[in-house]
């Protein structure tokens, strides 16, 4: 049992951030098992997340109390700091991302239809939606699809790639509204499935592949990438521009819609990769820039991470709400789990931690000048 100058400490650093133990207002701590302690000494706030998840303590804003301890920049002492350490130097190292790990994030995207059709919108699109006009998930997502057409400048005719393309969002809707054929690559058999139903009757071919596997002799007028960025590795990031200039013509566009972190990392939080998204990295901008040079004319970088944050409760209201038809399938815990996963993920953005950036790329530059859309 942890120590009352372990529980001081804690208390202390959670003060700092404006955060009480057993405090009245909605994004204060609730501990309910004194066990809460032990875990936050020994792993921090991965060890607190994994607290929530056991129910040791509980809190009405998990989303606010996130972004106050990361505002606040309070670091919670703990004893397992090599965890952290020892994730940066395998990513450093080794590369976590090579295709025979594929199998380990592709574990996420095959949870289950049923629960993503509960969770997302009704085009089951899986990233961050653009809230600037629009009053529910369904409009955000459809103002993203379309940002993206805009951007690449999609007209009828057009042949398009879309790397990681999910359950067809993107396909379904570049061919309804623009005429466009899509090519979509996915490595999750379960979006590949319905992702086939969804776009059924549309000029859209959908692939189980991995994009390592891209021929040399494909082509295509335009190439997006919506939300897989985050799994292709620091060792990686060359070789995947790379290969997306080869697949396009001079003058055509690439867009690479992404997480962002702030600080160049080579591992995701220990927590996340352990429970969620294994093997994922959020690439930094100058990582980004970095891998870019040589391959690709930097023409937009547009940032709008503040609207995962309301992307992220949107999907927890959704879930929240099925979670009776659910529950049979997932158990308690899961609700937990994922509960913790997108309330926390939506703190993080909220406190402006993560960013969410769509960069427009031209593969030699556009002649005159790329005009920017929003």
């Amino acid at each position: 049992m942890a120590s009352e100058r372990v529980k001081r400490t804690i208390r202390e650093h959670l003060r700092r951030s404006g955060v009480q133990i057993n405090g009245d207002r909605p994004f204060d701590v609730h501990v309910k098992d004194e066990a809460f302690y032990d875990a936050v000494h020994k792993d921090g706030l991965g060890g607190a997340r994994d607290a929530y998840v056991d129910g040791l303590w509980d809190t009405e804003q998990l989303d606010e109390l996130t972004c106050r301890l990361l505002r606040a920049a309070v670091a919670i002492p703990h004893a397992n700091r090599a965890r952290l350490w020892i994730g940066q130097l395998a990513g450093r190292l080794t590369n976590l991302q090579h295709g025979g790990r594929g199998i380990r994030v592709r574990r996420h995207y095959d949870l289950g239809n049923d629960l993503f059709t509960a969770m997302l919108d009704p085009l089951m699109t899986y990233s961050c939606g653009y809230w600037r006009d629009a009053t529910s998930l369904a409009e955000a997502q459809e103002a993203k699809l379309e940002l993206v057409c805009r951007k690449l400048g999609l007209g009828p005719g057009m042949r398009v790639l879309d790397i990681g393309c999910g359950w067809g969002s993107f396909a379904r809707y570049a061919a309804e509204r623009h005429g466009v054929r899509v090519v979509g690559i996915t490595i999750s058999e379960r979006q590949l499935e319905y992702g086939r139903r969804l776009c059924a009757g549309l000029p859209v071919e959908l692939r189980l592949q991995d994009y390592r596997t891209l021929g040399d002799t494909e082509r295509f007028d335009a190439v997006v990438s919506i939300g897989m960025f985050e799994h292709v590795g620091p060792k990686n990031y060359a070789r995947y521009l790379a290969l997306v200039r080869r697949c396009l013509p001079p003058e055509r566009l690439f867009l690479l819609h992404t997480i962002g972190g702030l600080e160049t990392s080579h591992a995701i939080d220990p927590w996340i990769d352990r429970n969620i998204f294994p093997d994922a990295v959020l690439p930094s901008a100058p990582q980004i820039a970095e891998a870019c040079q040589g391959i690709f004319v930097m023409e937009d970088w547009h940032n709008f991470g503040t609207d995962y944050d309301r992307t992220l409760m949107a999907w927890f209201d959704n879930f929240d709400r099925s979670w009776s038809t659910l529950r049979a399938v997932y158990g308690d815990r899961f609700y937990r789990l994922w509960k913790c996963y997108l309330l926390t993920c939506a703190g993080t953005f909220r406190a402006r931690a993560h960013q969410l950036w769509q960069v427009v790329l031209s593969r030699d530059g556009v002649p005159g000048g790329h005009r920017s859309v929003r």
